[in-house]
């Protein structure tokens, strides 16, 4: 049984006709890069997927029954979503919003357990957050704030992983410790993540799969070693691309 699943899923982007019909079927251990320019449908498809926004057809399923079958509380404990943007709407320390990712597994009027104070420090071990715990959010940088949203994300804890550009606002160290660790969730635990990238050489070094939306909504789906290519990536984003050998990694710059 597939984690995640399209099943003719045509996305519902305001001003522009329907794109073709999406069928793919997602497995544990799986890394997925969706690349394409800005207003391709990249956070429509990502919002769909999670069930907070219908399609103009098709459906989703998760771990076999259709997303919106699933209650609120049910989806959280098996699907999370990175917004885009984050904007704290109350005063809290990282360390409560963070804790706030374990909502879906705590039972009515229960506080913390054990296994929910672990899961929140891990998770800001993971992301370098560990010294930040009881600083306001309104202290933080915007890059600091995105490692917060996501540290939310990885105490939750779900077996599917969307995340709309996860690296945005991110210093190259950061980048690649999101990425490095976002791949050994996939690895290690079987994680199914499907994450939104504007750095084509991201995609090409971590993700073994990618879904390229393209202008008038088309859309490729297939290993990315095939799909990744000087030539489509200037369809994609319609300006030219050159791609270059370093050692053996393919590196893709704009003309």
């Amino acid at each position: 049984m597939s984690p995640l699943a399209a099943r003719q899923l045509v996305l519902d982007v305001p001003g522009r006709a329907p794109g073709a019909p999406l069928d793919f079927a997602l497995a544990g251990g799986q890394m997925v890069a969706i690349l394409g320019a800005n207003g391709s449908g990249k956070t429509t498809l990502l919002h769909t997927l999670a069930g907070l926004r219908a399609p103009r057809s098709g459906t989703v399923q998760l771990a076999g029954r259709a997303i919106g079958a699933w209650s609120a509380r049910a989806r959280a404990r098996r699907l999370g979503l990175l917004f885009q943007d984050d904007v704290a709407s109350f005063p809290a320390t990282v360390a409560e919003s963070v804790g706030a990712g374990r909502f879906a597994h705590q039972p009515p009027w229960r506080g913390l357990s054990d296994a929910d104070r672990l899961a929140i420090t891990d998770a800001l071990a993971a992301l370098q957050l560990g010294d930040l715990g009881r600083r306001s959010l309104d202290a933080l940088s915007g890059g600091e704030r995105r490692r917060v949203a996501l540290a939310t994300l990885l105490a939750q804890d779900p077996p599917v992983m969307l995340l709309d550009e996860p690296v945005n606002h991110l210093d190259w160290h950061h980048q690649i410790l999101i990425m490095d660790h976002l791949a050994r969730l996939t690895r290690e635990a079987g994680k199914t993540v499907l994450l939104s990238l504007h750095d084509p050489n991201l995609a090409a070094r971590y993700c073994p799969l990618a879904l390229l939306l393209g202008p008038d909504g088309a859309a490729c789906w297939g290993p990315s070693a095939a799909l990744l290519t000087a030539e489509r990536l200037g369809w994609l984003y319609r300006h030219p691309f050159a791609c270059l050998d370093d050692g053996g990694v393919r590196v893709f710059v704009p003309r």
